[in-house]
């Protein structure tokens, strides 16, 4: 037995189950949220917060930004990440491959997990360091089938990145479960690239896959879960997880980016080749309408940066859909922030003391928003899982939805 294990307690007939996942760091209940902390933090919470707080169970680290800063050897040497961050739980890492994504064909794009999202994503994206850096490259990222060489958005300086080399960096990281390398395409990729992609894709799978079982001290102590591409051809989805189920994963990731309207036909084609008994992670997707078509299809994990990045510009998740607190209608609403979901933010703060502290620019306001909706999606879903184990999952889906888009 490796060191991660799965169970699944109950599935229901549609294909949603609920489950538990046991890692060297303890376990985590199934459908799971995984908080996003990119640079070793979940931005604006301790990780006291995060737990006792937000309830938050497991939480993901990103590759990429650890190796820019401070750099995994800093991170190898302070113990682990779980050492480094002050968080002793289940711990997730990506593989670096959605950055080289954004740094690379996507980079001038704005192109999000959600090609509908491309240009309210935009603002978020990675920066460029030197002007002369984009005019000699024309992108920030250059692929070949060996690896990727890529320039920092910090200073400019310039990386190489392999399968091998990504392992190596999470290794150094430490995180329970990992991801292979992979390339995720653009959805606005022609076909014939999507192909290719995905050659690559899988040969980097092996690569990774092979560079884990080498270095016996990190199989005893970490997972690594292969990665699902196919961009949003559901023949190619289906290719995809075929060849990435014949692999001794112990795991699988659903990764790259399409449309909302895609994303029911790419989960089928992608999820019904992987074996049943592993877990299988949607990568970089969280909002509650996304997370329940998931967990209808039978994924077990997400993980997203929406709910802190909202939070720090004061949007707010609710029961009855989003609110934005800077909304003068707010100033003066003494109204728990959601009665209807509670919480430890919501029971000790008002829309009005929020409303004054985005206002008058406070730090707090952050700390308060982005504890808030994490505990929302966290509680979410724990209703979920409630709901297969009772067996009534379609009928919560369909009453959440329809008070959660009333308004």
């Amino acid at each position: 037995m490796g060191p991660v294990s799965f169970a699944v307690l109950r599935a229901s007939s549609g294909g949603a189950r609920a489950g538990f996942v046991k890692t060297p760091h303890g376990s985590f209940q199934t459908p799971a949220f995984v908080p996003v902390g990119t640079k070793g933090t979940v931005k604006a919470l301790l990780p006291k917060e995060i737990r006792d707080l937000a309830e938050v169970e497991v939480v993901l680290g990103n590759t990429y930004h650890l190796f820019l800063q401070p750099g995994d050897d800093i991170v190898r040497d302070a113990g682990d990440l779980h050492s480094f961050m002050g968080w002793d739980g289940p711990l997730l890492t990506d593989s670096g491959g959605f950055q080289v994504f954004s740094l690379g064909a996507a980079f001038a794009k704005g192109i999000s997990k959600f090609t509908s999202e491309a240009k309210e994503e935009s603002s978020g994206a990675l920066s460029i360091f030197d002007e002369d850096i984009a005019t000699q490259h024309g992108k920030l990222a250059i692929l070949d089938d060996e690896g990727v060489t890529f320039t920092s958005h910090i200073d400019g300086s310039l990386h190489r990145f392999t399968p091998e080399r990504s392992v190596e960096i999470q290794h150094n990281l430490g995180a329970d479960i990992f991801f292979a390398f992979d390339e995720p395409t653009s959805p606005t990729a022609p076909r014939e690239y999507q192909k290719e992609s995905l050659t690559r894709t899988h040969a980097w799978a092996k690569r990774s896959l092979a560079a884990h079982r080498r270095n016996i001290a990190a199989g005893k102590k970490q997972a690594i879960f292969g990665i699902v591409q196919g961009g949003p051809h559901p023949d190619l989805r289906e290719k995809s997880a075929k060849t990435i189920a014949e692999m001794d994963f112990d795991g699988f990731g659903i990764g790259g980016s399409y449309s909302k309207a895609e994303l029911e036909v790419a989960l089928e084609s992608a999820l019904a080749p992987l074996p049943p008994e592993l877990p299988r992670h949607l990568l970089g997707i969280g909002e509650p309408e996304d997370i329940f078509e998931g967990v209808s299809k039978g994924i077990d994990m997400f993980d997203c940066v929406l709910p802190t990045r909202m939070g720090r510009t004061g949007q707010l998740y609710t029961a009855r859909g989003k609110i934005n607190i800077l909304n003068e209608k707010y100033i003066r609403d003494f109204s728990p922030l959601d009665p209807e979901t509670g919480g430890y933010a919501s029971d000790n703060f008002s829309k009005a003391y929020l409303a004054h502290l985005f206002r008058a620019k406070e730090m707090l306001a952050a700390t308060i928003a982005s504890l808030h909706n994490i505990y929302f999606i966290t509680a979410l879903m724990r209703t979920i899982r409630q709901s297969i184990l009772d067996g009534n999952f379609m009928s919560y889906r369909e009453n959440f939805l329809r008070i959660y888009a009333s308004s």
